[in-house]
């Protein structure tokens, strides 16, 4: 079932897809189904450092959480593209 899992993270990163994992499993809880979703540190996007998702609640509230990546330096460049397949067609 892992390599499974491992390919379809990689479909995700080939079209684009930010795959996150959660580092703290109860920050889970905190995702309400009408948040507005920020992500930190983007411009900072590189192998191993954490991101930080911010939320932002329908009540006015915010929680910041930090969540992990397993990126490498092509699968970014992927994702700063929109994906693999738009990198490709931007080199010809």
């Amino acid at each position: 079932m892992k390599s499974f899992a491992r390919i379809h993270e990689t479909n995700l990163k080939k079209q684009g897809i930010l795959a996150l994992t959660f580092l703290n499993k109860a920050d889970y809880d905190k995702v309400r189904e009408d948040d507005k979703i920020d992500i930190a540190g983007l411009e900072r996007f590189a192998p191993g450092l954490p991101l930080t998702v911010v939320l932002h609640h329908q009540d006015g509230s915010t929680d910041k959480f930090k969540v992990s990546h397993s990126f490498n330096d092509k699968q970014i460049d992927w994702f700063k593209a929109g994906s693999a397949l738009n990198l490709i067609a931007g080199q010809n």
